[in-house]
């Protein structure tokens, strides 16, 4: 099987890594083959079975920002890679784009990193998209968590969702 998955050009090194070590660690750890055109960003992801799609979402991953270490999460069974597309939420306005991107990280990052907290999992905000990295149960409450935000919530009211969330999960 193949599949291109285009990336940003500015995380094209960042995908290749020094001396092509990041791509090289994921071709091992998914026995795909990476072919990368960093003119264009295209990426060609070559390989069979599941490690074949680890290895898209990890090239994904790195795409919409997280750094190498953090994407080599989803080799873990059960992690799973969402991406929110910020534009459903703002159009095609720049503006109202880097005013709900602001709204996701909040004041110093203080949104992202009480999302990430509560649902342990990983987020990373860039360019139109919001990207989170977590278990398959936990995932779909961050996502929520980012939508509420992106739909106008306050940020007290995202919180408050959260905490109801962490109660109910340790209830017996």
């Amino acid at each position: 099987m193949e599949e291109i998955v285009r990336i940003p050009e500015n995380r094209v090194g960042v995908l290749i890594g020094p001396s092509g070590a990041i791509k090289a660690k994921i071709e091992k750890k998914t026995k795909a083959h990476l072919e990368i055109d960093s003119g264009s960003g295209e990426v060609e992801v070559i390989g069979e079975g599941e490690n074949y799609f680890k290895a898209i979402d990890v090239v994904k991953a790195i795409g919409r920002g997280f750094s190498p270490d953090r994407a080599f999460i989803l080799f873990k069974d059960d992690y799973l890679l969402k991406i929110v597309d910020i534009t459903e939420f703002t159009g095609k306005n720049p503006s109202n784009q880097k005013a709900k991107r602001g709204r996701v990280i909040g004041k110093e990052g203080q949104a992202r990193l009480e999302i990430e907290k509560k649902t342990h999992c990983l987020i990373s905000v860039q360019g139109k998209t919001v990207a989170i990295i977590g278990l398959s149960g936990e995932i779909e409450d961050a996502m929520r968590a980012v939508e509420m935000l992106l739909s106008g919530a306050k940020h007290e009211t995202m919180e408050n969702f959260l905490d109801g969330y962490n109660r109910g999960r340790f209830e017996l």
